[in-house]
């Protein structure tokens, strides 16, 4: 585009000196126009050479003052623990002073890591993401992942700082799985994708852990949650078959055939299998009986563990058939597997899989919460720093106050996400050592679901706004910012989708027979007692007493036999247990002791929206059957019902 525009002071110059965007010699032209005279070849070689040097000063110090228009000082952060100020009132209030005082030592010693070292390791990530090379220069089939030295590095440094081992070491009791969320909260962000892996890596430990780690399975054990990095092993989750998606029931077609040995093979195709460079996995398959029939449905699922690779690296009879080319979460190698005959070993009662699988649901869901929380948090740090530098129309963007208006109400969301995702890792470490009662895992299997559905649709949000609030800069791939948001917009995907995850948080209520839902609102209410008291507290409470109100005379309202309504209300119902639930923490949070004000003014925020979308929307009629037949018209018109 520039090459086509001459500045004004060469619009005399006759002679083409400039083709395709680049200047010809001066000494290559034999007469020369200048300003109208006329010069001999001698006369003009002088000329050119004063009129050059003169072009380029002026393009020189045209280049600089450019420059200096559009420099913008980076945005940057410090020690991500020491600037987290939620994070560190949360563990002040909560946890026991010995250990708090041991865990802070180690949190700000891992914040420096993260800082100095693996920020760096994930940027390194996201340049050089994984390659597949199917063959060799010879011509034999080696179906080889290669992965960048700072990815191996991430896997090296998770064993290192014991981001699996935590949780099964116990050393903190039932606080241990608390403080193994807080340092992957805060390693997330900076992992460069390695996060997902160990995602698996601890539903696969939780898996082997609740079988009681059979003698087969506990070298995988050990080395799963292993701080040695010569040892650690990652797990893959092998779930997704061709006909996608999470109706595994229906959708997966591997078939399991039993060897002499007791073992299995395994043959089938795994169409999205995430950390395809993992050393073990766990995958479902059909049994074949002798006639090589399988039992179709959940009930002819079976669970099973494969090794990836044997000693000698080599596929344990898997082909990778390609990468897959995704939208986000590059760096790490998510491919397509024939399975041809996998050696495997049978891990759950034959049938019984998709009941073995549901703790590494559970696990991999938190982590998700895990990090839609932190993905929220490092944007809007960004965000903030960068409106202290940012001048815009005379100011810095922190003295604007719609800007600051705008990143406050990111702030809240964030806060609120964060509350709830460290009541549910409390939560999960009670159940864990044996210490929960029975309504707080009947709580706490409401609660994975609706935090995982409610925080991913979040994460997406604020990431999008947080992007927005750096302007032009916020779409530049090199800044960093768009990688995060690319790696956000998968977290209302995996694990579940948002209507796939409220049609479960709607099978928890049913098969509790309603014990769950006395069970959540008898927590909220007691939550809001304290809250209640307060002054300034006490418009937050009485909304939401509110809310708690509209939502039980809604489910009285549905009664029995309305299951399309309720299906049709599940996506609402859920959004409404997670922003009462989430303003209930935000209250206890502001009603301690040493509460700050801007504890306050995030529960009051929080509750000045509408904290029970189900029942203001079934007050509309958007769950009835003329709702139904509309919702059809609208989306595929009157000649497709």
């Amino acid at each position: 585009m520039f090459a086509c525009r001459l500045p004004w002071w060469r619009s005399s110059v006759t002679c083409k000196s400039w083709q395709s965007g680049h200047f010809v010699p001066w000494g290559s032209c034999q007469m020369l126009t200048v300003k109208g005279v006329n010069t001999t070849v001698g006369q003009e070689q002088q000329a050119g050479m004063k009129e050059k040097q003169m072009l380029e000063d002026s393009e020189m110090h045209l280049a600089r003052r450019d420059t200096e228009a559009l420099f913008q000082e980076q945005p940057k952060t410090g020690n991500p623990y020491l600037e987290d100020t939620l994070l560190q009132s949360y563990l002040k209030t909560h946890l026991p002073l010995k250990v708090l005082e041991e865990m802070h030592q180690n949190l700000e010693r891992f914040g420096k890591r993260l800082l100095n070292e693996i920020q760096p390791l994930g940027w390194e990530c996201e340049l050089n993401p994984p390659v597949f090379r199917q063959f060799d220069a010879w011509g034999r089939r080696v179906d080889h992942i290669h992965t960048c030295l700072a990815w191996r590095r991430m896997k090296e440094i998770s064993a290192e700082e014991g981001l699996i081992a935590e949780a099964y070491e116990r050393r903190y009791t039932h606080w241990s799985r608390l403080y193994q969320a807080v340092k992957l909260y805060l390693f997330s962000s900076s992992s460069g994708g390695f996060s997902c892996p160990l995602a698996m890596t601890d539903g696969a430990a939780k898996v082997i852990e609740s079988l009681g780690i059979p003698g087969s399975l506990k070298n995988a054990f050990d080395r799963l949650t292993s701080r040695d990095p010569e040892m650690f092993w990652t797990s893959g989750q092998w779930m997704t078959e061709r006909r996608g998606g999470s109706d595994v029931a229906n959708g997966t077609e591997t078939v399991a055939r039993k060897q002499p040995d007791g073992t299995y093979r395994l043959y089938g195709f795994k169409w999205f299998t995430s950390a395809a460079d993992s050393d073990m996995a766990l995958t479902l398959a059909r049994i074949a009986d002798a006639e090589g029939q399988c039992t179709q449905g959940s009930r002819g699922l079976s669970l099973f563990f494969l090794r990836v690779r044997d000693e000698q690296g080599k596929l344990n009879n898997i082909q990778v058939q390609r990468l897959k080319d995704k939208l986000g979460t590059r760096q790490m190698a998510t491919a397509e597997l024939w399975l041809q005959g996998a050696r495997a070993e049978l891990i759950s009662a034959e049938g019984r899989g998709v009941a073995a699988i549901a703790n590494m649901l559970n696990i991999t869901r938190i982590h998700n919460v895990i990090g839609a929380v932190a993905a929220m948090r490092r944007m809007i740090s960004l965000s903030r720093d960068y409106a202290c530098k940012r001048v815009a129309f005379g100011k810095l963007l922190k003295n604007h106050p719609l800007h600051v208006q705008t990143m406050a109400r990111m702030e809240v969301q964030v806060r609120g996400a964060f509350l709830l995702l460290m009541d549910i890792v409390r939560l999960l470490g009670l159940t864990e050592t044996n210490l929960a009662s029975e309504q707080e895992q009947l709580l706490l299997r409401l609660l994975i679901p609706v935090a995982k559905l409610y925080t991913g649709k979040q994460a997406s949000a604020v990431a999008i706004e947080a992007m927005e609030s750096f302007g032009g800069q916020g779409y530049m791939e090199d800044t960093g910012l768009p990688v995060i948001l690319r790696d956000a917009l998968v977290l209302s995907i995996w694990e579940g989708t948002t209507n796939v995850l409220s049609l479960d948080v709607l099978r928890s209520l049913a098969k509790s027979q309603g014990q769950v839902m006395a069970v959540f609102l008898s927590t909220v209410k007691k939550k809001l007692e304290l809250a209640s008291g307060i002054k300034e507290l006490s418009p937050a409470a009485q909304r939401a007493q509110e809310a708690i109100g509209s939502l039980q005379q809604f489910m009285t309202n549905m009664g029995i036999g309305r299951a399309l309504s309720m299906e049709l209300a599940a996506r609402d119902f859920s959004y409404s247990l997670a922003r009462i639930y989430t303003g209930a923490l935000l209250m206890e949070h502001a009603a301690r002791p040493g509460a700050s004000p801007t504890d306050t003014c995030a529960a009051l925020r929080w509750c000045h929206q509408e904290l029970c979308p189900v029942a203001a929307e079934s007050a509309r009629g958007s769950y009835g059957d003329k709702a139904v037949v509309q919702d059809s018209t609208l989306v595929f018109g009157s000649s497709r019902l």
